[in-house]
This record gives C-alpha cells, sequence and structure tokens, in this order.
C-alpha cells in the first residue's frame, strides 16, 4: 500500500502540467531533478523511491514556462508584422514611384503641347487693298501720308484733285507759265517735274502720272510750303 500511494499522488501532480508545451516540460524535469538533489542533501537514494517520489512543481517553474511561450509567440508575431510592414511599404513605394512617372509623362505632354503651341505660324494680316479709282487712290494716298507724319484730308485732297485735272491722272497742262518754260504741270494734283522729283516719297512710283504717288508728292510739297494740303484752296 506504501509503494502504490507516491503513484497515485504523482498522477494527480501531473494533470495540469500536461497542458504545457514540450519544451516547458523539459524544463520542468530539469529543474525537479535539481530539486530532489538538493533535498537529498546530495546523498544518492534508493532507485525505486526516485522513481516513485512525487514530482512537485514551483509556481515561479510554471510562470517561467508560460513567459517562455509567450515570448516565442510575441517573437513569431513581431516577424509577421514586420514582414507584412515591408510589403506594404514596398507597394507604397511602387505606388509612388507609377505616381511619379506618370506624372512626369503627363509634363511631358504638356510641355510638348505647349512647344507646338509656341511653333504655331502666326496668321498673317492680308495686305489692305484699295479700288482703282479716285476713292481708292486718295485713301491709300492718305495711309501713305500718315505713316510718313504728312497732314492732308481726303475733303481738300478730292477738291484739289477736282479743281486740277478733274479726276484725270493722265492730265497735263500745255499753255500755262509752266508749260511755256518746258515744264508742264502734270496728273491728277499738276505737279510739274522738278518739284514731283524734289518731294517724291520713297516707297511711291517713279512715275509722275502714278495717281498716288503723284497726290503725295503734292501733299508734301504743299505741307512744306504752306502747312497743308487742307490750306490750299486755289492754284499753288
Amino acid at each position: 500500500m506504501s509503494q502504490n500511494t507516491p503513484a497515485q499522488g504523482r498522477g494527480r501532480a501531473l494533470t495540469k502540467v500536461h497542458k504545457l508545451s514540450l519544451a516547458g516540460v523539459a524544463g520542468l524535469g530539469a529543474a525537479a531533478l535539481a530539486t530532489s538533489l538538493a533535498l537529498g542533501g546530495g546523498q544518492a537514494t534508493d532507485t525505486a523511491d526516485s522513481a516513485t517520489a512525487p514530482v512537485v512543481y514551483s509556481e515561479q517553474q510554471i510562470k517561467d514556462v508560460k513567459a517562455s511561450v509567450t515570448d516565442q509567440l510575441a517573437g513569431a508575431s513581431l516577424k509577421a508584422e514586420t514582414a507584412a510592414a515591408k510589403q506594404k511599404a514596398a507597394a507604397e513605394d511602387g505606388a509612388e514611384k507609377a505616381g511619379t512617372k506618370k506624372k512626369a509623362t503627363e509634363e511631358r505632354g504638356t510641355q510638348a503641347a505647349s512647344r507646338s503651341g509656341e511653333r504655331a505660324p502666326v496668321e498673317q494680316v492680308a495686305e489692305k487693298t484699295y479700288p482703282d479709282n479716285l476713292d481708292g487712290w486718295i485713301r491709300e494716298s492718305l495711309d501713305i501720308m500718315k505713316k510718313h507724319d504728312i497732314p492732308g484730308s481726303y475733303y481738300w485732297l478730292h477738291k484739289n484733285i477736282m479743281r486740277e485735272s478733274s479726276g484725270n491722272p493722265n492730265a497735263i497742262n500745255n499753255w500755262d507759265i509752266n508749260a511755256i518754260n518746258g515744264v508742264p504741270s502734270k496728273g491728277l494734283l499738276q505737279v510739274i517735274p522738278p518739284t514731283f522729283e524734289a518731294y517724291h516719297v520713297p516707297g511711291t512710283s517713279t512715275n509722275i502720272y502714278d495717281p498716288v504717288a503723284n497726290i503725295v508728292a503734292a501733299a508734301n510739297y504743299a505741307a512744306d510750303r504752306y502747312g497743308s494740303i487742307d490750306n490750299v484752296d486755289g492754284p499753288y
């Protein structure tokens, strides 16, 4: 009866320990062996007694085993979290690079479009045209006079033209003093050749019978002598 008692006591003592991990049990076994040696005062005991002696584990030993298991689980969890964080960082870095590349591509496209727009040919303004008649000749003359700061108005140009030549650009005076002197007046505003040459405006025809060249030269002469063709209301 006395030999069976320890066996029964051991069975009851191991009930909670069975729930521990294999590594924890091994550690407790080593601790129990050390405790048994200490209690025996360093003296050998009967083999049968040692085998049948109840194994007693302290509360601290159980806590140590639990802590070890917890540390292992925590370490595994930390590794998993670290791996997940690395994967997330890599994904975010890839997305950021892709976004940067896309933005750079869009900017290059915008710049190319901008340069293309800058190189677009400038639409040229059509050159102004004038009708080939007295009205057109006077209007073209006024635009040229304006560029050269020669004063004069449509009204007075037209009035003097009608008095001098009746609007005929090929008119010539063969009976006045100028004609007697060999330099007859010619053109719309009856200008003598020396005066036409002296007051000819660059850019106009050198032909004294050209209506625009004749008007502009006469208006230039009148501006020099009378201040403006608008001040001429008779022979000049």
